[in-house]
């Protein structure tokens, strides 16, 4: 099968951990086809979606960051022939992410699968998508209105506050009641009142890691990765500082995945991450999600294994359908 990714630069991603580089090494040892291309190799040529891509093969020491692959030459391709596409970019999801989901839904009613949805990445924001599933989280407000948060922080004492277009707790702030820096923050985040923001009440089981579920066309991996702050961090993101460990799903872990796994795989989202801190879901990712390696690392299950699984199978039943 011939397989595109459509990632971030190549020499930027951190092989230990990249779940995009887990998918094409497994890829690459079930003899597919792999080739990559960044954003703004997306085109619309002679009315076809067409991506500049570059073949990719792995070198004999694939392990070490920046010295993993090698690529081709550029050359153009419509999009349709390939067996799938793999929307891999991380945020921020901006007007050039818009534009991309755009030219690919186009691509899909071409001939094209792409993994996920495009429709369904650009439906889903990723902090707003859990108001769909109200009855999994905590107290929750979103708002540009400064005097609704001050309400909201006088009602709950402890809130977490976040922009809807961030990634790996960038920008995220815990606000006490007390806090005599709430006026800065309220005008940092919501730009004076300008752009909407989110606000939580605080979860203490954040001390306990927050935890990355990974749904797999609605089947979730049995291993939950907790993401655990640093001390005297609230934030427990890799990217932040956060230590990685990984643990089975508790029961209420398996009451959310089995709730919206299904309805998530049936909008195209193949691949989903969901953040659960304690009981309560705070996000689903449907962008890049990541967690793989880290969760094969340590429990053995082979995550990349169960994607790959996965893509072929929709590959399958893409083609029967055709």
């Amino acid at each position: 099968m011939k397989l595109a990714f459509i990632i971030d630069q190549l020499d930027s991603i951190k092989t230990s951990k990249d779940s995009s580089f887990a998918m094409i090494c497994e890829a690459i040892a079930r003899n597919h086809q792999i080739h990559v291309l960044y954003q703004h190799d997306l085109a619309l040529l002679n009315n076809t979606v067409t991506g500049f891509c570059r073949a990719l093969t792995l070198t004999d020491t694939p392990h070490q960051d920046g010295h993993w692959y090698h690529t081709s030459d550029t050359s153009a391709m419509p999009l349709y022939e390939f067996d799938a596409i793999l929307m891999r970019k991380d945020p921020p999801f901006d007007m050039e992410y818009v534009y991309s989901t755009y030219l690919l839904e186009l691509a899909e009613t071409q001939g094209a699968l792409v993994i996920n949805s495009p429709r369904s990445i650009r439906d889903h924001n990723e902090k707003l998508a859990i108001t769909k599933f109200a009855q999994f989280i905590a107290p929750t407000l979103v708002t540009s209105q400064a005097h609704l948060i001050r309400e909201f922080l006088s009602n709950h004492q402890d809130i977490i506050l976040k922009p809807l277009d961030g990634m790996g707790g960038a920008s995220v702030f815990r606000v006490h009641s007390a806090d005599h820096n709430i006026n800065v923050i309220l005008e940092t985040l919501t730009h004076y009142g300008t752009r909407t923001i989110m606000a939580q009440r605080y979860i203490p089981e954040i001390a306990q890691g927050d935890k990355r579920i990974l749904l797999i066309a609605g089947k979730a991996v049995p291993y939950a990765l907790a993401r655990v702050p640093k001390p005297g961090e609230t934030r427990g993101n890799l990217a932040a500082g956060g230590t990685g460990t990984t643990q089975p799903l508790s029961t209420r872990d398996k009451e959310i995945a089995e709730s919206l796994g299904p309805e998530l795989a049936g909008r195209g989202l193949m691949l989903v991450g969901l953040d659960v801190i304690g009981d309560y879901l705070t996000e689903i990712n449907v962008t890049s999600p990541t967690g793989m390696q880290e969760i094969t690392r340590q429990t053995g299950f082979h995550v990349a294994g169960m994607m790959l699984d996965a893509i072929e199978t929709g590959i399958e039943n893409a083609r029967s359908n055709s």
